[in-house]
């Protein structure tokens, strides 16, 4: 591509970046700040997403790029995952247990009655989509008491720690295939080009911050028909998993802190031949930052879907990892397409001066009407 420097142009830049500002303030001296804190709280789920894509567990940061972006998520993201490279990297985390999960919510969509039980949680799943005209003049007295009422009905239930996984109860029971240790190192797409074939931690590691509807149209393309993935909902949890880090002195494992996730396991048709061994069902998983349910249960139907095209070839989109994974980046793709807006004067200063040559050269071969003049 072609492009030209700009010279000058710094107050018109300047500008911009003051008319930004401007609205964002457009409040004036009557307008009130968004804290932080309102922004990580209120808005909890758009902070979540914008954590699980930025690639940084910091609800905090996420916010302030929430308000610095006026939320816009892809830029919001892109300022997170910016911060996140200036920053050193300490150690590499062992393999956390999300068993160990302290669930706010746990559904199954395969069972009614599952180990531990069904735990609906903060939802919207069973609301109406209707609009609540009240809150358009909530007060801050009304904005308060609604978590005194909930606290108050709160019960003293006891609570187990954890729960135990619904997959296991299949993997017991021989209807999924035994778990395998990992072979090689999981695959650190911060530190490494993408280079296909790729092994599924990549895969897995590229969705995890892969833009929310990116991943959502490529798995519904599966569901729709471009594939054959129509899966049941082993287990879908969100909650607090603690971050186990070794002891400098002794080695031993201790808990620095917890991050909020969601976790999917979606059960898929069996696959195999009788000759290899028992059929069983197959697997799809995924995981992100934050609370994310619609990204988690995309990213494990496209596992599944890739896990199917990485072994007998990709006969659908959505089973070629190339295009999956090369194409669900919201900070990558909207820098491509953003891109655009820059100068390309020369590129299209060429292709007006093709097709002008193009249609002179059309229009002199065009035969000439009789009793015409050349």
């Amino acid at each position: 591509m072609g492009y030209v420097a700009i010279k000058g142009g710094g107050r018109a830049i300047a500008g911009a970046e003051a008319a930004v500002e401007a609205l964002r303030c457009a409040e004036g001296e009557q307008g009130t700040p968004l804290s932080l804190s309102a922004i990580e709280q209120q808005l909890r789920l758009l902070t979540s997403r914008v954590v699980s894509e930025g690639g940084l567990y910091h609800p905090r940061l996420a916010a302030l790029a929430i308000k610095q972006m006026q939320g816009d998520t892809l830029e919001a993201a892109f300022a997170l995952r910016a911060y996140r490279s200036t920053k050193p990297r300490l150690m590499d985390l062992p393999v956390q247990d999300t068993r160990r999960m302290r669930l706010i919510r746990r559904i199954s969509s395969a069972f009614k009655d599952i180990p531990g039980g069904q735990m609906l949680g903060p939802t919207t799943d069973y609301a109406l989509r209707l609009m609540r005209l009240d809150l358009a003049n909530e007060s801050a007295e009304d904005f308060r008491a609604v978590s005194r009422r909930f606290l108050d009905g709160v019960g003293d239930a006891d609570l187990p720690d954890t729960f135990p996984k619904v997959v296991d109860a299949l993997r017991e029971e021989g209807l999924l295939p035994p778990l395998t240790r990992r072979a090689h190192a999981a695959f650190d797409i911060t530190r490494d080009p993408l280079v296909f074939p790729v092994p599924r931690s990549a895969a897995l590691a590229t969705m995890a911050r892969a833009e929310t509807g990116s991943l959502l149209a490529i798995a519904y393309s599966n569901m729709r028909g471009y594939g054959d993935v129509h899966p049941t909902i082993a287990e879908l949890r969100v909650g607090y998993v603690p971050v186990m880090l070794p002891h400098p002195v002794t080695g031993e494992p201790i808990e620095a802190g917890e991050v909020l996730m969601t976790e999917c396991e979606v059960v898929a048709m069996y696959e195999g031949d009788t000759t290899e061994g028992p059929l069983t069902f197959t697997l799809g998983y995924g995981a992100c930052f934050g609370h994310n349910e619609v990204k988690a249960i995309s990213m494990a139907i496209l596992d599944r879907a890739l896990q199917k095209g990485m072994r007998d070839g990709p006969a659908n989109p959505s089973e070629d990892p190339e295009f999956v994974l090369l194409h669900v980046d919201g900070v990558d793709s909207m820098g491509f397409t953003s891109h655009y807006k820059m100068p390309h004067y020369v590129t299209f200063q060429s292709d007006m001066d093709r097709l002008r040559t193009t249609q002179d050269k059309a229009t002199t071969a065009q035969p000439q009407p009789e009793g015409a003049q050349a």
